[in-house]
């Protein structure tokens, strides 16, 4: 427990707390499952371990890979599913072993990208949203096709920029998580009784994300890649 939590500060303890305390009010109120309650706290505690560049955070993060998979399954977004299953499990494993290779006096060394690599990321992102959500358009059961596709390829894009080390992977994730809360509150208007919880979820993403970025900024030019 020292390990995980020790060399955090006063922020980043309040912010756990303000958000695992808001997680359990509206499990309550809004009588969701334990389940979705978990997927919560772990998909926290992933996000805020990322942005300190703790390996931990795929310690959790395999764990909310397959209960968000199933929370997406139940509520038809396919994109979603798909996502978690297929990718983000295997580069769980893949992240930890690289994370855990590049790391100098306890620290993860943090990369940044140049102009022209920056140019093909948005050009592989704007294509890759636009071809995936024609394609998933055509499934009958699908929600939101288009904006279903933007968030599947920003995680996708996101990360791999993670597990190379780059701070830009915190610009996407702060689109990503945009665009997830918009999706999710859609579903709750359609009347997915997880839609609360997971815009709360994803709402504290965002929130991380600019963290994130700003850790990580920091981080690129203090420990040699």
């Amino acid at each position: 427990m020292r390990k995980l939590f020790g060399t955090w500060n006063l922020y980043e303890l309040v912010w756990l707390g303000l958000f695992s305390g808001t997680a359990i009010v509206l499990t309550v109120i809004m009588r969701d499952t334990f389940f979705g309650f978990t997927v919560f706290i772990t998909g926290v505690l992933c996000v805020i371990l990322a942005a300190k560049g703790n390996l931990m955070t795929y310690v959790f993060g395999m764990y909310n890979t397959f209960g968000y998979a199933y929370l997406a399954y139940v509520n038809g977004l396919f994109g979603e599913v798909m996502l978690n299953l297929l990718f983000f499990v295997p580069m769980n494993a893949i992240g930890f072993l690289m994370w855990k290779k590049h790391r100098h006096d306890g620290k993860l060394a943090m990369r940044q990208m140049d102009r022209r690599s920056m140019f093909l990321l948005v050009a592989v992102c704007v294509l890759g949203s636009l071809s995936l959500g024609f394609g998933l358009s055509f499934i009958p059961a699908q929600n939101s096709p288009y904006i279903d596709a933007l968030t599947t390829v920003l995680s996708v894009v996101a990360t791999f920029l993670m597990v190379r080390r780059f701070k830009e992977q915190w610009l996407l994730y702060i689109v990503l998580n945009t665009f997830t809360v918009l999706l999710w509150v859609i579903r709750m208007l359609d009347g997915s009784t997880d839609g609360g919880l997971m815009i709360v979820m994803w709402g504290a993403y965002l929130i991380n994300a600019i963290y994130g970025y700003y850790t990580w900024n920091k981080g690129a030019k203090e420990v040699p890649a």
